[in-house]
Parts: structure tokens; C-alpha cells; sequence
């Protein structure tokens, strides 16, 4: 008994941990388990249609005897008659006695007819049902997989944004920056370094010198010039 109840125990654990294994497939394939679903539900539609099936046939079977019992009836009613208009008495009474247990026939087929019918409809209206439940469900699957491979595609995107990194190429464009200020300063450097060489400073003296005796000839030229334009003046008198 220990032993039993030892393997059994054991047997429970495994399949706690089969149902947990599968769960964990179905979260990452949840076609599987729609698929699982949709197939579960087929059997039971195929299941429900044979018994359905087999309702429909138990009904067209009573509606079979229901017919055979009216018309043995009607034929019974017309011997019986024949049987009265000839005083066949003794016949009349095994004919009475016959139509008496077809009518009691005819009213319990009735029931069972009226019984069969209504479980043929609610046969019938599971049967579609399961149809329509089969139809929605396959239609959700469609739905909810394509969501979760929208989903996913998301979530494949941020996860590429969220890891790339501009680290490097920021970091390249500093050292380009750099190296442009660098070679500025470089060139503000040379010039500065050149105004302020001693040939730099002599030439600008130089040139300085050279604008001073240039303006002092333009100032002796001038005035040579008006010295000569008054003596013409003086002639003319």
C-alpha cells in the first residue's frame, strides 16, 4: 500500500511538472495552444455530431412506427366497420380490441416523438454552436497572433535602439572637433608669432616711413603747384 501510494504520488509530481513544461511551451508558441484548442474542440464537434446524428435517426425511426401506426390503425377502423355492417361480432371484437392498443400506441409514440424532436433540436443547436465557437476561436487565433508578432516586431525594434550606441561616433566627431580648434590655433599662432617678429616690426616701420615722406612730397607738391598758379596770376595783371 505504501509502495502504491509512494508511485502514485510520484506519478502526481510528474505530471504537475509535464502540465507546467507544457504551459511554459504553449507562453512561447501560443499557436500550439491555440492550435490544441481549436483540435479539442473539433473532436468534440465530430462527437457531438455522430450523436446528433444518431438523435435525428432515433427520431426518423418513431416517425416511422408513428406512420405505420396510423395507417395499421386506419385499416383496423376499416375492418372494424366492414365487420359491424356484417354483424361479424366476434371479429368486431378482436378488430376493437386492436384499435384500442394502436391508439394506445399511436398516443405514447406521440410522446416519444415530441421528446425525440426536442432532443434532435437542442442536438442540432449545440452541434452549431460548437461550429460557431470553432469559427470564432480560429478567428481570435489569427487575430492574437498576428498582435503578438506585431508585438514582438516592436519589441525586436526597441530592443535594436535601445542597443545601439553612439558613444563612438560622438566620440570621433569630438576628436575632428579637436583637431579643427587645433589647427586654428595653430594658424592664429603662425600670425601671431609673425606680427610680432622683429622683421615684422621693421617692415611695418618701413612702410610707415615710406606713407610719411610719400605725404611729405604730395604736401611740397602742392604747394610748388599753387606758387606756380599765382605767378601766372600776377603776369596776367
Amino acid at each position: 500500500m505504501a509502495g502504491g501510494g509512494f508511485f502514485t504520488r510520484l506519478g502526481n509530481l510528474w505530471r504537475g511538472f509535464l502540465s507546467l513544461w507544457i504551459s511554459d511551451v504553449e507562453k512561447q508558441h501560443p499557436e500550439i495552444a491555440y492550435e490544441n484548442a481549436i483540435n479539442s474542440m473539433i473532436a468534440k464537434y465530430t462527437k457531438l455530431k455522430t450523436a446528433t446524428a444518431a438523435i435525428i435517426r432515433r427520431r426518423e425511426d418513431i416517425d416511422a412506427r408513428n406512420g405505420k401506426a396510423k395507417s395499421d390503425l386506419a385499416e383496423v377502423e376499416g375492418q372494424l366497420a366492414a365487420a359491424l355492417d356484417t354483424s361479424q361480432d366476434d371479429l368486431a371484437v378482436v378488430l376493437i380490441q386492436k384499435k384500442n392498443a394502436l391508439e394506445k400506441e399511436l398516443a405514447e409514440l406521440r410522446d416519444e416523438l415530441n421528446l425525440a424532436q426536442k432532443d434532435a433540436d437542442s442536438a442540432k443547436s449545440s452541434l452549431i454552436t460548437v461550429q460557431s465557437e470553432i469559427k470564432k476561436l480560429k478567428a481570435e487565433r489569427d487575430s492574437m497572433l498576428a498582435k503578438m508578432q506585431s508585438a514582438q516586431a516592436r519589441i525586436k525594434i526597441q530592443e535594436q535602439l535601445d542597443g545601439l550606441s553612439v558613444d563612438a561616433e560622438v566620440k570621433a566627431l569630438d576628436n575632428v572637433r579637436d583637431h579643427i580648434k587645433t589647427t586654428i590655433a595653430e594658424a592664429n599662432l603662425g600670425r601671431e608669432l609673425s606680427e610680432s617678429s622683429l622683421d615684422s616690426r621693421l617692415e611695418a616701420l618701413r612702410n610707415q616711413a615710406g606713407d610719411v615722406q610719400a605725404r611729405q612730397q604730395l604736401a611740397e607738391m602742392k604747394a610748388k603747384r599753387a606758387a606756380q598758379q599765382a605767378a601766372q596770376g600776377q603776369k596776367t595783371l
